[in-house]
């Protein structure tokens, strides 16, 4: 079973460094998809409008399965996947990491840009508050007045968040919780005569 959490960041964050006269500065922003990886990118484009390169990485997805390395005109694979690579390496995702260079003057080669976008990715990395969120899930419970006792002491005996209760003609409460936890809350109200549980479908 895969592992129902995932580390991100919630607030931008920077890196800065100086290689032979080249600077680098990185900038980590949390991003969850590629509409916002594009307002990101605009954004840094006309802050640093003077600046040769905007290379970047992100990983989308709880799971990071969506990822994207750009070199934007450096050499091929060194500077977006060593921007990748910190994101792995942090395992972090819904995270995009650009990094402007302005150039110094002096060629750095292949193996001196790789460790460059690198540790500027790194650091930013490093000044960024990384979080551990769960992964959930989302379940509508619907039953009649005759099962509420049953139904609150289910809900309070398992790890159920976000609880939301409309008792009008019919009880309908819907609840999250940790997907690791899913099947054995669904087992507790699937024995039960008159209640019905559905998962919420999420887009």
């Amino acid at each position: 079973m895969e592992r129902d959490f995932y580390y991100t960041i919630e607030q931008s964050a920077e890196g800065f460094l100086k290689e032979k006269a080249s600077k680098f500065f990185a900038y980590a922003f949390p991003t969850k998809n590629e509409e916002a990886v594009k307002d990101a990118l605009e954004i840094l484009r006309k802050k640093h409008y003077d600046a040769r390169h905007h290379c970047y990485a992100y990983r989308l997805g709880q799971y990071g399965e969506i990822t994207r390395a750009n070199d934007d005109g450096e050499p091929s694979n060194s500077a977006g996947k060593p921007i990748l690579g910190q994101l792995q390496a942090f395992d972090v995702t819904n995270c995009l990491i650009v990094v402007v260079r302005y150039f110094g003057g002096t060629k750095l080669g292949v193996g001196g840009l790789i460790q460059a976008y690198k540790e500027s990715a790194k650091e930013a990395l490093e000044n960024a508050e990384i979080l551990k969120k769960t992964i959930d899930k989302q379940f509508t419970v619907h039953f009649g007045y005759n099962e509420m006792n049953t139904v609150m002491r289910i809900l309070k005996n398992i790890p159920a968040t976000d609880i939301v209760q409309n008792f009008q003609e019919n009880c309908i409460i819907t609840f999250s919780i940790r997907e690791g936890e899913a099947d054995s809350a669904v087992a507790k109200f699937s024995n039960l005569k008159n209640i019905e549980i559905q998962p919420i479908k999420t887009p």
